[in-house]
């Protein structure tokens, strides 16, 4: 089955990000103009994100300020709470963008446009966030040093070892999904067909999982992440053809799914460092927001958000994801404790310094190390 013939321009939709992560290499037959707004998403995602680990849930943070951030922002930590939907929102980009990376690229180039991607800024991470929380004079415990080399694999999580980055869990969401989607569509050649079949399949699967119970099948086939992956690879189909009836389905039925996971797991959660009993009506409305805005995004209708500034946005937007938490911790304790900075001043001054950190990762490691271990993979015979 051949796709139809695309209504829209195609796009590259720019710099990779986290937890996205995952970013689109330029296609090898043609270079094609930058999705710049969907940079800027990114970057909307990543601080919704650090919003909520500063303010919008206990813990270690709430070590860090003191109390709880409930206390240090009475009224807006009720919304910083909502702050971890922008994972959500990551993954549908994740999808839109895989896709993107993975149609017509073969698997060897396929793999080493992800490994060059997340490695070089997240082996930086580990090694920061490690050689910071070994210093004596931060209170945080640092993991042992086996964990800690375990951490440079990015399977610390499966293989039971003490994560360095609390944020890494995402990337093993992830990796799980550039897997189902490399042997399932990458390999065999993606097509129309193979992709719609692909999101079709996983949907079903997933749901069977969830009904299964069975924990096999849920690391696996990860149904509360899924339909936001499935969503985003259904609104590539429409940036490819805004006409395409069964895309737009795929489209609807992940909403469906994901914002019934969103509220599932999040209107209460039942770690009590977590704030509960969030408004189900605001979950639903960010998750929808989230895949609206890919979606304008996709459909060209977002165009004029072309500023080149939101290309260094993204560009920036994996490692603060990164190290943002973490060091986060030890910044607001510096600021908001030793030099006793107002809970605004700390938390804007916290943003800053995880951001210009982000961009010395990004100049002096991602710069240096992407093109070198992309072009290394690709040349292994």
């Amino acid at each position: 089955m051949t796709a139809p013939a695309p209504t829209l321009p195609k796009h590259s939709p720019g710099a990779d990000s986290p937890s996205d992560a995952p970013a689109a290499a330029p296609a090898p037959t043609r270079a094609r103009p930058r999705l710049r707004a969907l940079d800027g998403l990114r970057l909307v995602a990543a601080l919704m994100v650090a919003a909520y680990h500063y303010g919008g849930r206990d813990g270690e943070i709430a070590q860090a300020w003191g109390s709880s951030p409930a206390d240090q922002f009475p009224t807006a930590s009720e919304w910083f709470a909502y702050g971890c939907l922008g994972v959500q929102i990551f993954f549908v980009i994740s999808g839109f963008v895989i896709c993107m990376s993975g149609w017509g690229r073969p698997l060897r180039s396929f793999f080493a446009s992800r490994a060059s991607r997340l490695l070089p800024a997240y082996w930086a991470a580990i090694v920061l966030v490690t050689a910071v929380f070994a210093l004596p004079v931060v209170t945080y415990a640092a993991v042992s040093p086996s964990d800690a080399l375990v951490n440079l694999t990015m399977l610390q999580q499966p293989l039971g070892a003490d994560r360095v980055l609390g944020v890494c869990w995402t990337l093993w969401a992830e990796l799980r999904f550039y897997a189902l989607f490399a042997l399932c569509v990458v390999m065999p050649g993606a097509t129309r067909a193979r992709v719609v079949l692909f999101c079709a399949g996983w949907t079903l699967a997933a749901a069977i999982a969830e009904a299964a119970n069975e924990p096999l099948l849920d690391l696996v086939l990860m149904p509360e992440y899924a339909p936001f992956f499935i969503g985003g690879i259904g609104i590539y189909l429409l940036h490819r053809d805004r006409r395409d009836v069964t895309a737009w389905g795929i489209v609807g039925v992940s909403w469906l799914i994901g914002q019934h996971y969103a509220v599932d797991r999040l209107w209460h959660a039942p770690n009590p460092d977590f704030f509960s009993y969030r408004s189900s009506s605001v979950i639903i409305a960010i998750v929808t927001a989230g895949f609206a805005a890919v979606l304008l995004i996709a459909l060209g209708y977002l165009h004029r958000a072309d500023w080149r500034w939101l290309t260094v946005a993204g560009a920036l937007t994996y490692p603060f994801y990164l190290v943002h938490e973490h060091l986060g911790w030890v910044t607001v304790a510096a600021l908001h404790r030793k030099l006793g900075l107002p809970s605004y001043a700390t938390f804007a001054l916290t943003i800053a310094a995880m951001l210009l950190l982000a961009w010395l990762l990004h100049r002096l490691v991602e710069q240096r190390l992407t093109p070198l271990i992309r072009t290394a993979l690709t040349r292994i015979r």
